[in-house]
């Protein structure tokens, strides 16, 4: 029989990563889903009068201050729903949060394809954030949780791909939909993907590591053996009750189904594994707050590394870049052929993290992360170059590399490393703190560089790129390989 520790991609696991990244999906089309119809629902027309529908108005007339923040007021949501995610995951379960955190999608959208007033979609926007913050916190920890070692970042990865998916399809059906009263159902579908998860993840198994930190061991053995149809599970079993609850307890697991010899000698080899290295056996551990995170010595380095890694992400300038892309298709084409280029951008965005998808369990995830930010930085001097210079060729090509070198890996790995590097007792409580600060510094993005690139235009790039700079140094120094390891070794190899 073979180890479930030498298995990649089982069926059942693969489809229960598939329904819980239906949010991932939904996140996307809430990001996406105000690009391309936003000037019809802010400023058609006929205004708020009831020309096309008596019961609804053709647009919601706002000025860009406050339609620039009734687009990010989703981020406010979702800086709200990532900080109180860790409790609300650890209380209920990862499944159960996961069902249950569809009700904000559908509400929102709704409240957004029937608003008759500002205020309305505003609030539909918030409903939608807190679910996208929610939803941004418990994907990646169920995905990381019941993923292989050998699959678990192609399958950490799907999380950003469906974003990346859900961005994509907003735009293009976007097009068409970008009509009175037609923008309002844009807005709306992403209920139909809600829906769906609310029903489908019903069929999915709760994430072992959860059920072992509540004591639900029989649970938890079921529902890995589930997770690995035909495989041997008890040596990742004991490193994974090991890991939540302490030696002793990993042992006495192994001991009550030690059922022939060769359990008996497999377990003589786990505990050589686990002691190799001259450390005590592990106790215990209870569920840490957001205080006592800081506290522990490995748990506070793991801490900030994450932390750092989703502060990164933001403020490296994606969102910035993705901005600023329609003023430099102004430059070379149209106003109806930059829109069209936009959305070339998404496809862009939507190949890179395919490729991100094959390479990440070949290259690693460090090597991808590095090529990465140092590609960000090369390509934010370029955009500079390019609109120092003018020339419209070099700012194109520099945004589609630039787009490439994000999607491959400062997208999908911050969120894939949360639920790698962080042991099950405290991963709630720090991927809340990175949720909640990824959500914060992408409003401040979504805020202030309109601002900055008011002030000094193309210059602004040379921010991205210094911190696209500190962000190589600070990868190369600090943050782990994590690939084809448990995340119970991940955690140990922390202690040293």
């Amino acid at each position: 029989m073979v180890n479930s520790l030498d298995l990649k991609l089982p069926g059942y696991m693969v489809y229960c990563v598939v329904i819980s990244c239906l949010g991932s999906f939904s996140n996307g089309w809430v990001i996406g889903s105000a690009n391309v119809p936003g000037t019809v629902t802010h400023a058609c027309q006929n205004g708020s009068a009831h020309v096309v529908s008596k019961a609804f108005p053709d647009c919601l007339p706002m000025n860009d201050a406050l339609w620039g923040f009734a687009v990010a007021s989703f981020c406010v949501g979702g800086l709200v729903g990532g900080f109180f995610g860790g409790a609300i995951q650890t209380k209920f379960g990862r499944k159960k949060t996961i069902i249950f955190n569809n009700i904000g999608w559908i509400i929102g959208s709704l409240l957004i394809g029937v608003s008759v007033h500002t205020a309305m979609f505003i609030v539909g926007r918030l409903f939608c954030g807190i679910s996208c913050g929610l939803g941004s916190l418990t994907t990646p920890t169920y995905v990381g949780e019941t993923s292989t070692v050998k699959a678990r970042g192609t399958m950490g990865t799907c999380n950003q791909f469906a974003i990346v998916i859900g961005i994509l399809l907003a735009s293009v059906i976007g097009l068409p939909l970008a009509s009175v009263p037609l923008w309002r159902i844009n807005y709306a579908i992403v209920a139909i993907p809600a829906i769906a998860q609310f029903i489908l993840m019903y069929g999915c198994v709760e994430s072992p590591r959860w059920l072992i930190s509540q004591n639900r061991l029989e649970e938890a053995r079921a529902s890995l053996q589930r997770l690995r149809p035909g495989a041997d599970v008890e040596e990742e079993f004991y490193m994974m009750v090991e890991g939540v609850l302490g030696t002793a307890a990993a042992k006495a697991m192994v001991n009550y189904s030690s059922a022939n010899d060769d359990v008996d000698e497999r377990k003589d080899t786990f505990e050589e594994n686990h002691l190799e290295d001259g450390s005590e056996d592990q106790d215990a551990r209870p569920q840490m707050n957001m205080i006592q995170i800081w506290r522990d010595p490995t748990i506070r380095k793991i801490g900030i590394i994450v932390l750092m890694l989703h502060v990164i992400q933001q403020l490296i300038g994606m969102n910035a870049v993705m901005y600023y892309s329609t003023t430099i298709f102004n430059m070379s084409f149209d106003a109806q052929m930059s829109q069209y280029m936009a959305i070339v951008t998404t496809v862009v965005n939507f190949v890179a993290t395919i490729v991100s998808l094959i390479l990440i369990d070949r290259m690693g995830r460090r090597p991808l992360l590095l090529i990465a930010e140092a590609g960000a930085c090369i390509f934010s001097v370029l955009l500079i170059i390019g609109y120092v210079y003018q020339i419209g060729a070099l700012l194109i090509v520099s945004v589609f590399c630039y787009v490439i070198s994000f999607a491959i890996g400062v997208g999908p790995i911050p969120w894939m490393l949360t639920s790698e590097v962080s042991p099950v007792y405290a991963s709630s409580s720090i991927g809340a703190l990175a949720t909640a600060m990824n959500w914060a510094m992408n409003f401040l993005i979504g805020q202030c560089f309109p601002i900055i690139f008011a002030a000094i235009q193309g210059y602004s790039f040379a921010i991205f790129a210094a911190i696209a700079l500190a962000a190589f140094i600070f990868t190369w120094f600090f943050v782990p390989e994590t690939k084809n390891r448990t995340i119970e070794s991940i955690v140990r190899s922390f202690e040293h």
